[in-house]
């Protein structure tokens, strides 16, 4: 089964982490057979040099979609993928690192699911060195524990998943937030009744440092969430109880002092890596 990659990069994003992420999807055991990278706006210089020469070297995997302005990574995404030519998409963030195996594993469970829609897997955070993680993201992979945990929470880890091309375009694609753009597409995919599964593995490191606390303690992220949350109860992703719990949750989060939130969020929401 072919796939494409699609991944968003701007000026934050850091050559030293750029490369090693576009190295891990080269290096997959079922290779792409599209790489589309929006650059969302203007982009340092060694980034945007990094990725010219990757798309000088191999032309026909490289697909470079060039945005003039940054308006958030939500229509990043909506622009790359339309230039995506595969029905299966596997996002990517710029300063992560896919294992190996990561991609051949979601594709086989497309095949083995051919109503599935979406398919992610669970993530080792790290800072610094890949391998040295020491807490984990762990997401149901089971469809009945998916709806039951969607009531309160993301059951999805977002640059992890493979997804349908065609189910994200006919649920509307991404809307246009700054902050839980993922978790408004996904009630979308799963209130309309698609099927979807995560794999019971951590098949991606994700990169944790002190500005991803800061986003999620940010007023915009709270009112993000709350937006979507209430978007999420309206078409009967979760109840009104569940809605009041998940927003009034977020309020207590963006008022908790920041070692607070970081205590409660590293251990309630994180599981200690094996």
């Amino acid at each position: 089964m072919k796939y494409s990659v699609l991944m968003s990069v701007y000026i934050n994003d850091k050559a030293e982490y750029l490369k090693p992420c576009i190295e891990s999807m080269l290096n997959q055991t079922a290779k792409p057979d599209q790489f589309v990278i929006v650059e969302d706006g203007k982009l340092a210089s060694d980034c945007g040099k990094i990725i010219e020469d990757y798309k000088n070297g191999n032309p026909e995997l490289f697909e470079v979609v060039k945005l003039e302005k940054n308006e958030g990574l939500a229509n990043a995404l909506n622009e790359g993928m339309k230039q995506c030519r595969n029905e299966l998409v596997a996002r990517m963030d710029a300063d992560d690192v896919s294992l190996p195996t990561r991609c051949e594993k979601e594709l086989k469970m497309f095949e083995k699911y051919p109503e599935l829609a979406v398919c992610g897997c669970n993530i080792d955070e790290f800072s610094g060195d890949f391998y040295k993680t020491n807490l984990s993201r762990v997401v149901p992979s089971e469809y009945d524990d998916i709806i039951k945990f969607f009531r309160r929470r993301q059951p999805f880890n977002h640059p992890t998943v493979m997804m349908k091309k065609s189910v994200v375009k006919k649920c509307g694609g991404y809307i246009k937030l700054r902050r839980k753009e993922d978790f408004d597409l996904f009630s979308r995919i799963v209130t309309a009744g698609y099927y979807v599964r995560n794999i019971d593995e951590s098949l991606y490191l994700y990169r944790a440092d002190e500005n991803n606390y800061k986003r999620r303690k940010s007023k915009e992220n709270m009112k993000a969430a709350i937006y979507v949350y209430k978007r999420h109860w309206k078409r009967n992703g979760c109840s009104f109880l569940d809605f009041l719990i998940i927003t009034s949750a977020e309020r207590f989060f963006w008022l908790a002092p920041d070692g607070v939130m970081k205590f409660l969020s590293n251990s309630m929401l994180r599981e200690k890596t094996n």
